[in-house]
């Protein structure tokens, strides 16, 4: 009688067992199986539309039923899922866009999948076509709420028409050059400023003065030359508006220390002599950000570095971001995203935006002397330039591949509250008389700009 009791109890255990592993299986199924599919090579995915509803990757008819060129400016940011590129929205975010339920089956027309980004697809047409035949790239967000709203890279692949000449592509085709490290120019002059005020204050940096005759010999004796063949007697400001190397030479040599443009730098996200730099992530998009090399303000190479040539590097988006954190005039970044909203395959939508900040990458105080500098710079030297709008500027030609090239870029905010918009713009290979980084950033913001 005792043996058939226990094995009741043993035949009861294994049911038990039994029906909580089918339930696991269940419950994985469920939750998992999405995962698997998009794992597998056969999933099936949703659509990508931009903020009013236009679509920047499909998932679900191909690319055919599209007019020529519609991806063409979206290609490296967008990218799709064949695996020739990978740091892009689609394929950082395949479990957003899974168009495959265990629930509802294989068929992918009846997913709802979906992505809504923050782009504006006509405002980064307009930028695109605005570079013409030259390669570079511009990135655009509303630095108050953190959406990205232009993000364009050339030369550029178009996703409809697959990879066939993949092998006779431009260099660069495949990346969205704006989350990529590059030579900043004498747009580091923004972060050597604040490296200046975060150390001297406002007040004491207003009252130094340096001159310029074209070059300056440091205390090694290496010189430090300008573009200019003399500038004068220079305050901080006028030096900015110059872009005076030599003048920021002597300012980091003679009234700066080490460990202060070290501390500042770190502070804004540099990695310093091999130091990791702060990581930046955009919706699974990784954006690289900057490094440099510094050993002694009397020493050629950071100087130069410091002046944003030398072993300096930033990613244009980084150079975007700073510009948040002294428009804003509070020292912190409003961090960026791409995603607004997403919708899973049984059509639940997700609120994915979020306005964020960074900690403070410089003083409050240090953001509004930056803003009122690169105001007046705007003021008095782009206002022809960059009719109908009053910016904050910065620009730059940084010298690349050697010096045998050179690239020109531009940092900056438009002030006007109703169009929050902070930019960077870069130029590769610019030579005199052809397009200039400021006609670029008037297309740009009139391409963003809200009607009243």
């Amino acid at each position: 009688m005792k043996s058939i009791q226990r094995g009741k109890r043993l035949v009861a255990i294994m049911l038990a067992v039994f029906l909580i592993g089918m339930l696991v299986l269940i419950v994985r199924l469920l939750t998992n199986a999405s995962y698997y599919i998009t794992q597998s090579g056969n999933a099936y995915y949703g659509m990508i539309y931009d903020r009013s509803g236009e679509v920047l990757f499909d998932g679900i008819n191909g690319y055919t039923n599209y007019e020529a060129g519609h991806f063409s400016d979206i290609g490296p940011l967008i990218g799709d899922m064949s695996g020739q590129m990978t740091n892009t929205l689609a394929a950082k975010n395949r479990d957003l866009l899974n168009n495959y339920s265990f629930t509802i089956g294989t068929d992918a027309e009846d997913g709802k999948a979906s992505i809504t980004t923050t782009l504006d697809h006509a405002a980064n047409r307009a930028v695109f076509d605005a570079f013409g035949k030259k390669d570079g790239c511009a990135i655009a967000y509303n630095y108050k709420t953190g959406e990205i709203l232009v993000c364009v890279s050339k030369p550029c692949i178009d996703i409809a028409q697959g990879y066939d000449s993949l092998s006779s592509l431009p260099s660069g085709s495949l990346l969205c050059k704006p989350f990529y490290r590059t030579v900043p120019g004498s747009t580091q002059k923004v972060s050597a400023l604040a490296a200046a005020i975060e150390t001297l204050g406002a007040e004491q940096l207003d009252g130094i003065t340096y001159s310029c005759n074209g070059s300056f010999r440091n205390a090694q004796g290496d010189v430090i030359k300008c573009h200019h063949n003399g500038h004068g007697k220079q305050t901080v400001s006028e030096a900015f508006a110059n872009s005076c190397n030599p003048y920021f030479a002597q300012l980091i040599q003679n009234d700066l220390s080490l460990e202060a443009i070290t501390r500042s730098f770190s502070a804004m996200g540099y990695g310093v002599n091999g130091g990791t730099p702060a990581a930046l992530s955009i919706n699974g998009i990784n954006c690289e950000t900057a490094t440099t090399v510094l050993t002694s303000t009397d020493e050629f190479s950071t100087q130069w570095g410091c002046i944003g040539q030398g072993d300096t590097l930033v990613s244009p988006c980084q150079l975007m971001l700073w510009q948040s954190a002294v428009a804003n005039g509070t020292g912190a970044m409003t961090m960026p995203y791409l995603i607004s909203e997403s919708t899973t395959v049984t059509g639940r939508v997700k609120d994915e935006s979020k306005t964020t900040y960074s900690a403070s990458v410089f003083s409050a105080d240090t953001a509004k002397k930056i803003r009122e500098i690169m105001m007046e710079n705007g003021t008095e030297n782009y206002q022809n330039k960059i009719p109908g709008y009053t910016v904050g500027v910065k620009s730059g030609t940084a010298q690349v591949k050697n010096g045998t090239e050179e690239n020109s870029l531009l940092v900056g905010f438009d002030s006007d509250p109703h169009n929050p918009i902070a930019f960077c713009i870069l130029i590769e290979n610019r030579k005199s008389g052809e397009l200039t980084t400021d006609s670029i950033a008037k297309t740009l913001l009139d391409a963003l700009k809200k009607e009243d």
